[in-house]
């Protein structure tokens, strides 16, 4: 008991930084935020520039190309958005193995920590629209939730192999 006391209360932890993480994150304007030079500096030769070039999608009504973009904005964009689902993530994970011992059946875990993740990430969206200088997405909020989503499902299915 007090292992599983001492565990959960590390998962809380984690929770509760990525929360502060994203909450500082999302107060910081694009131009606080701005990796582009950064970017520019560490990647000066656009390694695999030309096998990147064909790739084109439309993102919140948005087409996203090295094309449209240039290439260090290009490659932000993917940090960036890998780093909403990374984030996201980890917290959904972490939600999950903080309810877990507490709640039955495994499946309504799953999904209260989903659903919890899921909205915070729709706050943390909200806090963005209050900040200037950024743009609150929608398709941030499902980019997120898939993240936490993604946690869940891997969790959920380690736990009912682990049970049988």
């Amino acid at each position: 008991m007090k292992k599983q006391f001492k565990s959960g209360y590390a998962y809380l932890i984690i929770c509760c930084l990525i929360m502060l993480v994203l909450f500082i994150s999302s107060s910081q304007t694009y131009e606080q935020q701005n990796s582009v030079p950064f970017l520019e500096n560490w990647l000066p030769g656009e390694p695999f520039k030309e096998s990147l070039s064909s790739i084109e999608f439309s993102y919140a009504n948005s087409v996203v190309s090295i094309k449209t973009m240039g290439y260090a904005k290009f490659i932000e964009f993917f940090i960036r958005k890998g780093a909403h689902f990374f984030t996201f993530f980890v917290l959904g994970g972490s939600l999950f193995l903080v309810l877990k011992p507490k709640l039955k059946p495994v499946y309504l875990v799953a999904i209260i920590s989903w659903f919890s993740a899921t909205g915070y990430a729709a706050m943390d969206e909200f806090h963005q629209m209050l900040t200037g200088g950024r743009t609150p997405l929608f398709q941030d909020v499902m980019l997120d939730s898939s993240g936490a989503l993604t946690a869940c499902v891997v969790l959920l299915i380690w736990f009912l192999v682990r049970k049988k």
